[in-house]
């Protein structure tokens, strides 16, 4: 297996104005409709992570990239699901359970601005475009510093919350904050998921665990060419070092 880029965004909109906290992890949408249109001239297909999972497995080979949102934002339906759509390609948005049709709560102490998450109907226009739903627990926990039998619960009652709600069988799941320890890879293997992502940065080689899968970040400041950097060449992996 060659090793196959999984990127990953937050929210699909302007940012906000200088000094606001957490800037970088706006993409805008025309940035991010020209990073599409860019990956299909080049040959690519865009892919949910479960649609990617025969690549990552070594069973099938192409010019594949994984796709991934993470929290839930409405604006990642509102400017991305179109463009998806329009090359044909799905990804995976990380939907945080308990907050369905709520804000991004766990960055209010931040004073990052409050930005509205997608509801159970938007949810289901997301699924309807071709899109996939994972899970980001039920609360957007630091599972470092969460009990075990907390965390299991995080970890577990989204699945199946989120399962039931959407009438669909979650099977992905991201860790948030890419906060982890072994015993947590152990719970999301026993909770029935079959993938999870984190923060760590690098592409996907054939030896990575299903349950530790890397990713490249992409955010506002990142041009076109750096983009491409990131995608076409071994850039991020310098990031595997130790």
């Amino acid at each position: 297996m060659r090793p196959i880029p999984i990127l990953v965004y937050h929210q699909i909109a302007q940012a906000p104005a200088r000094g606001a906290p957490m800037r970088s992890l706006y993409v805008s949408p025309s940035a991010f409709a020209l990073q599409m249109h860019t990956l299909s001239l080049l040959g690519y297909q865009g892919l949910s992570m479960t649609a990617l999972m025969p690549y990552l497995r070594g069973e099938k080979t192409g010019k594949v990239v994984g796709i991934t949102f993470d929290d839930g934002y409405r604006n990642n339906l509102e400017n991305a699901a179109a463009v998806l759509k329009k090359f044909n390609f799905s990804s995976t948005c990380y939907v945080v359970s308990e907050l369905i049709g709520k804000t991004n709560s766990w960055d209010h102490a931040l004073g990052i601005a409050p930005a509205p998450l997608m509801d159970i109907d938007q949810l289901q226009q997301w699924i309807a475009s071709g899109q996939e739903v994972g899970s980001h627990t039920q609360h957007h926990v630091d599972l470092t510093v969460t009990d075990l039998q907390a965390s299991q619960t995080e970890i577990l009652n989204s699945r199946i919350s989120l399962s039931q709600q959407l009438n669909t069988n979650i099977q992905q799941f991201c860790y948030p904050y890419g906060r982890y320890a072994s015993e947590h890879v152990v719970i999301v293997k026993s909770s029935g998921y079959v993938a999870a992502t984190t923060t760590a940065r690098g592409k996907v080689h054939a030896d990575d665990s299903a349950f530790e899968l890397r990713r490249i970040p992409v955010v506002r400041s990142t041009s076109l060419p750096q983009f491409l950097f990131k995608v076409l060449s071994s850039y991020e992996d310098r990031y595997r070092v130790g």
